[in-house]
């Protein structure tokens, strides 16, 4: 008996699959078009209306309330600063009222609410916030506190109230959002889990289709291609079955005898690699060991060279005070070139010798105040700032781990570089701050004086340059390079900030102490509650300023310390946010 020849053939058998394939496929596409758009219509109002809404809502209760903050500190203090917040909150509402106004378009219950906002907030300026500000200027305190009463309270909370409920409502809007969203989701999965149906059936139906004519021959060159995979890269690779295969099979024999060659060519590669690295490995360690010996080197040239250049300078100077006005002017001044040689060999040795030691005589990191160290800086450079009439100032410092000496040196070298450089027509000014940055605390000594340029900027830092002579600022030029290596020491970085208007502005980090890094973390996670009775009890401490922290709320309070004139003593006012001068001795 004689087997018939199909009746369709491979390609037509493929053909009739693939079209019905394609209907089914079609018709599902076009659905999830559909979903889909209708899906990233809802997920549009969820994040680009709703979410900007309700981060625009809460921003507008924080601006009302440093409104209300700010017009009760004024008629405390009397002090215009104090009203810079609620200026600066009128002008930010009605930002955020049109930007508000141009999202909230969709939704007709939220645009009355705000509505209901804009006039209870209005009412309240009018009726409460101009007339105590007017009362306070004409006058005074009493004017202006006797206008604030439970009944001008109450009139804010009613605002405090109708926000919440705004917010209430754009919550609301968003979830039922977010539900639409979860519901489109779920069509769009149903649809895509049905056409993955139809693809496997119709994969199916094709296997079995193809397994005497295409599967067979194609296994039987895949078990060769197999063996050459598995290492036997010079095994032959002949096809068998139509033309097409043994085309391919020839394809893939010339492929095969490519990638041998190519793997020589990388086995040969690898070797020069690993010889290559075997060389850079040695460098380094040989680099390793030049640094070692060069900071050895160092330590024990400027050790030893003490001795003899003392006894250098000291004669120098012994001849200058024996014979001087017994030689000619030129013999004297001779002498004084020595004396003044000597002397300043002296103090380049005794920097390097402390360059050196940064890191190699170690007493172990500890917990340092930097309040401490600055007011230990501050008794260190007494002398110099009365010479240059120096205001010394610093604001409330964090605790963080180091070594107490290096850290002292460190404040101290650049207080003093800021005295030095220091403007001839004014008498200089120096502050001291810091502020958390992520977790690294941002420590800057900021002056008035003649500042640096921006190409100069990386320069000053390097060992032993200097941007001017001698003789118009004495110095060895080392100074900034001990301040980069105690820094570096420490695991930070030091920099200048060029973008400053008047004077230098020196910057460099230190890790924070994890415990401060968390506590910023929970007091920004508290801010953005927007805890409406938080906001009001800070408001009142602070008298309407912007409530500082510690170290642990990513924020240093301020603090000055003026430099001491004969006799002073006691505190200096400070300012409505409440800050403390003290006197620096």
């Amino acid at each position: 008996m004689t087997a018939k020849p199909p009746s369709w053939t491979l390609r037509r058998r493929v053909g009739a699959l693939l079209a019905v394939v394609s209907v089914l496929l079609g018709a599902s596409v076009i659905v999830e078009i559909a979903v889909a758009a209708k899906n990233r219509a809802q997920i549009h109002a969820v994040l680009d209306r709703t979410g900007p809404l309700r981060a625009q809502s809460q921003e507008l209760l924080s601006v009302l309330v440093d409104q209300e903050t700010a017009v009760r500190g004024y008629a405390v203090t009397e002090d215009r600063r104090d009203l810079e917040p609620y200026v600066e909150g009128s002008r930010r509402e009605q930002q955020l009222y049109r930007s508000m106004d141009a999202l909230i378009g969709g939704y007709p219950a939220l645009a009355r609410q705000l509505d209901t906002v804009k006039v209870e907030a209005a009412d309240w300026q009018a009726a409460v916030a101009e007339p105590v500000i007017s009362a306070t200027e004409r006058g005074g305190r009493a004017a202006g506190q006797a206008l604030i009463t439970d009944q001008t309270r109450q009139r804010f909370d009613a605002i405090r109230a109708s926000v919440a409920e705004l917010q209430q409502r754009i919550l609301d809007e968003r979830e039922k959002g977010a539900d639409d969203i979860y519901r489109t989701s779920s069509i769009l999965v149903v649809l895509l889990i049905a056409a993955a149906l139809v693809v496997v059936v119709a994969g199916g139906v094709l296997l079995m289709s193809l397994d005497r004519m295409v599967v067979r021959p194609l296994t039987r060159l895949a078990e060769q291609v197999r063996e050459v995979a598995e290492g036997d890269y010079q095994h032959h690779i002949a096809g068998s079955g139509p033309p097409e295969f043994q085309q391919l099979a020839g394809d893939v024999d010339a492929m095969r005898q490519k990638i041998a060659k190519d793997l020589a060519e990388v086995r040969e590669a690898r070797a020069s690699i690993e010889w290559v690295n075997s060389q850079l490995q040695k460098q380094a360690e040989e680099l390793v060991r030049s640094n070692r010996d060069l900071e050895q080197f160092a330590y024990v040239a400027s050790h030893d060279l003490q001795e003899p250049l003392r006894k250098v300078a000291s004669f120098c100077q012994l001849l200058q005070r024996r014979y001087a006005g017994q030689l000619d002017d030129r013999a004297d001044q001779y002498i004084a070139f020595a004396v003044d040689g000597a002397q300043r060999m002296q103090r380049l040795i005794n920097d390097l010798l402390a360059f050196s030691r940064i890191g190699r005589l170690t007493t172990g990191f500890t917990e340092v105040d930097l309040n401490k160290v600055m007011d230990d800086v501050a008794g260190q450079t007494e002398s110099a700032r009365q010479y240059a009439g120096a205001e010394l100032t610093w604001g409330e410092l964090p605790t963080i781990r180091g070594e107490e000496p290096l850290l002292t040196n460190l404040l101290a070298n650049l207080v003093s570089n800021s005295i030095k450089f220091r403007r001839p027509d004014s008498p200089p000014k120096v502050h001291v701050s810091a502020r958390l940055v992520d977790d690294e605390w941002e420590i800057s000594c900021q002056d008035n004086g003649i500042g640096i340029e921006p190409e100069f900027a990386d320069k000053i830092f390097v060992i032993f340059q200097r941007l001017h002579s001698k003789d118009a600022y004495p110095g060895t030029g080392i100074g900034l390079a001990i301040v980069k290596k105690i820094v570096e020491y420490h695991g930070g970085r030091v920099w200048v900030d060029t973008d400053t208007a008047e004077g230098t502005a020196i910057r460099f980090s230190l890790p924070a102490l994890p415990e401060d890094v968390e506590a910023a973390r929970a007091a920004t996670q508290r801010a953005a509650e927007g805890s409406a009775d938080e906001a009001t009890d800070a408001g009142e401490s602070t008298g309407g300023a912007e409530p500082a922290g510690n170290g642990a709320a990513g924020a240093a309070l301020p603090r000055q310390a003026g430099p001491r004139a004969e006799g002073a003593d006691g505190a200096q006012e400070g300012d409505s946010t409440g800050d403390v001068k003290e006197t620096v001795r």
